[in-house]
Formats: structure tokens, sequence, C-alpha cells
């Protein structure tokens, strides 16, 4: 099952790659302006969204479900990546120098999916959709009282374990969806 599970995710993350180095070179890397605090508040708009669009059933604007997970995919890498930066840090990064940050922080994080799938025996293949939503939106609250509190904890994980958390969370519920 192992071996499913990676080729699932790897086939979600080249959908999400794609449209991500496709935006970059629309736009360049013109989400370095924003802080980390900010991109939580993004990440919360889109799962926001997710769980309107799970009870309405209906999307007055004609995007699904769908492009919001993915936007939650990239919206995590973003926040890693700028975790990992300062402000005296060039706003332009070379496209080349995305990939290979955005390549990396997706392989940390589908190493930390499969120790927990490990312990956890890949139970969120039978949880519904709504839950994944529910648990991102969950994680989202944990990661803005963690920022609220200057960064520091007692005894809980950091920010960036969330944020690969919640991209996990919403590969699978893409995975769920059948996204190639």
């Amino acid at each position: 099952m192992a071996i499913n599970t990676s080729q699932e995710f790897d086939a979600v993350i080249a959908v999400c790659r794609s449209l991500f180095l496709q935006k970059t070179k629309d736009y360049g890397t013109a989400w370095r302006i924003l802080r980390v605090s900010s991109l939580t508040d993004q990440l919360f708009i889109k799962a926001q969204r997710i769980r309107t669009l799970e009870e309405k059933k209906v999307s007055k604007v004609g995007e699904g479900i769908i492009p919001e997970y993915i936007g939650i995919v990239n919206y995590c890498v973003i926040a890693m990546i700028q975790s990992d930066m300062t402000a005296a840090d060039s706003y332009e990064l070379d496209p080349a120098d995305v990939a290979a940050r955005y390549d990396q922080k997706i392989q940390q994080t589908k190493d930390l999916m499969f120790a927990k799938n490990h312990d956890y025996g890949e139970a969120w293949r039978d949880m519904r959709i709504s839950s994944l939503t529910d648990l991102i939106l969950m994680k989202i609250l944990r990661v803005k009282q963690i920022e609220d509190n200057l960064g520091e904890t007692l005894v809980s994980e950091g920010v960036n374990a969330n944020y690969q958390d919640m991209l996990n969370y919403a590969v699978f519920a893409l995975i769920k969806m059948d996204v190639k």
C-alpha cells in the first residue's frame, strides 16, 4: 500500500507543483512580501471556503473545492520557504531556486507523511474529506495561536510541523477526490 500512497502523493503534488511554477513565471515571487502570519490567514481563507462549500454545496464564483485544496498545498510550501528566509533576503527568487526549494519542502513533508502513516496505519483513507478540512482548520488555529505567542510553545510542535500536517491533509483530500 505504501507504494500506491507514494504514487498517489506524487501525482497530486505534480498537479500542485505545475500550477505553482506556472504562477511563478506569471507573477515572480511576489509572495515573498507576505509575512508568515499573512500566509496563515490565506490558508484560513481557503480552508474556510472549502468548509462553506462542503456545507452549502454551491459556489457562486465558479471555483470548487479542488483548487482550494491545491492552494492549501502551495501556500503551505510558501509558508515553509518563507520561514527559512528573512526580510533581508531578496524578494525576487530565481525560478530554478524556487523549484528546488519547493521540492525540498515537499520531500520533507512526504517523509513525515510516511512516518505518520506507519504509526497510524493510513487511517486517513477511512476519513471523510470534511474531517480533513476540519483538521486543517484546527491546525490553522493552532498556528495562529503559536504566532500570537511569538512562536513560543511549551510542549507543542512548531509552526512548520503544522504546515506539513496541513499540506498532507490537503494531499489526502485531493487523493480521495482522485486528482491527478
